[in-house]
């Protein structure tokens, strides 16, 4: 949306020079079927605009709305070099604040202006932030199979690949499966609720995949496993509990958010390392996380949290009391995003690993400069700002629709209360 400068919003303090915002609008594109959200801030300066990620999949058209109609009438007029103070006022313009609504759309603002400070520096962004403590951020990448073996299977071919580090799924009866293929409704015989999510299922199989994993695999490898925030904390003690002898790098997502102030417990139950934050919506609820004791890897949605800005303090906070970073980027996360988490990993102290994708040629097309993750390693481009590009023309050939979060919302539910999907 481009919207002409309001006198009531004129430059609040002298600027270096004459450049200012002149439009703010939200592309939505989805080459992988899954509806990524990126906001173009347009300048004063003929050719120079930047990009940043605001992918909120399940409620993309909201984040749009936000960018739209609210996010443009605050900044355009304004200098993009006042990064921080454009963002503040972006978060607490409204009174109410926060969310992964709101913050999406703000991360969106706060990307594109950080490409384009380091555009106009003519340096990437990993410089503006300090530089370089590593040359590239290892990574991790999803091995799921329908069966143990099929898991196995699908590990050793990642591994072939050059990974290290490999979160671990297989599939469960009814909503169990999630991280893992669906079992084309199977059910499990006898259970009262067959289609619904057996915990005690759960909790017997994963310890024998990893028992196989181990087995198979060998000691050198780093096992991850993603409970997707879905036991109470006595469950998450009994999982960490059986799964000591398999050595994890970490479980991640153990309980849901309302039961977050439980994690110190579990923590201290096992040695298992606990990894968490891919729920949280704003930094105060992250930074929590990072001082409260109950976490040893903060692995946010770095857009759900207010973009890069707040992301550097997180990982300084980090940084401080010896928790490390794993920021969440699934195939939701859009090249632009996945950028400024590489630019966070190799410019921080407290990097731990990075969540790896392997994005398709479709996406490639529609981003050019699109990184990718070579021998498990992810380097960040060297090109001004996130060297990373917007083909709209090829965007638009690839229009979003439902995103498969949608579509099992909008499935039946089961007897025990849980979603089926249609």
């Amino acid at each position: 949306m481009t919207v002409p400068p309001d006198p009531a919003f004129a430059q609040p303090w002298p600027a270096p020079d004459g450049v200012r915002i002149t439009g703010v609008r939200a592309i939505v594109t989805a080459p992988e079927g899954i509806p990524l959200v990126v906001v173009r801030v347009d300048t004063s300066d003929d050719g120079l605009f930047g990009l940043g990620c605001a992918t909120f999949t399940q409620r993309w058209r909201s984040v749009v709305a936000f960018v739209e109609e609210h996010l443009a009438r605050l900044v355009v007029g304004r200098y993009p070099g006042d990064i921080e103070d454009l963002t503040r006022l972006a978060r607490f313009s409204a009174y109410w604040r926060d969310g992964p609504v709101g913050n999406n759309a703000i991360s969106g603002l706060d990307q594109a202006l950080w490409d384009i400070a380091g555009k106009r520096a003519g340096r990437p962004v990993h410089e503006l932030l300090g530089g370089k403590v590593r040359a590239a951020a290892d990574t991790y990448i999803h091995a799921a199979g329908r069966d143990i073996d099929s898991a196995l299977d699908d590990a050793e071919r990642f591994l072939a690949a050059g990974w290290r580090h490999l979160r671990l799924q297989v599939s469960q009866p009814g909503t169990g499966a999630y991280g893992a293929p669906p079992l084309d409704r199977d059910t499990l015989p006898g259970a009262p609720y067959a289609r619904g999510w057996n915990v005690g299922h759960y909790l017997r199989a994963t310890p024998q995949l990893f028992a196989a994993a181990r087995e198979r695999l060998g000691d050198d490898v780093e096992l991850l496993h993603d409970v997707h925030s879905r036991l109470t904390p006595k469950q998450a003690v009994v999982l960490a509990r059986s799964l000591e002898p398999y050595r994890l790098f970490f479980l991640e997502d153990v309980l849901p958010p309302e039961h977050w102030d439980a994690l110190p417990g579990v923590r201290a139950a096992s040695p298992v390392p606990i990894a968490v934050g891919e729920l949280a919506t704003s930094l105060s609820d992250a930074t929590r996380l990072v001082l409260g004791g109950g976490v040893d890897l903060i692995r946010c949605h770095v857009s759900a949290i207010g973009g890069l800005s707040p992301a550097r303090k997180l990982a300084a906070a980090a940084e401080l009391v010896g928790v490390r970073t794993a920021w969440h980027a699934p195939g939701d996360t859009s090249p632009v995003g996945a950028a400024a988490n590489v630019a966070l990993d190799v410019t921080s102290a407290a990097f731990g690993i990075q969540e790896g994708h392997v994005y398709s040629d479709a996406v490639h097309e529609v981003f050019p400069g699109t990184l990718r993750i070579v021998d498990g390693w992810l380097k960040p481009n060297e090109q001004p700002g996130w060297g990373i590009d917007l083909d709209e023309q090829a965007a638009a050939r690839f229009p979003a629709g439902l995103s498969g979060h949608d579509a099992w919302a909008a499935g039946v539910r089961g007897l025990d209360g849980g979603l089926i999907a249609p």
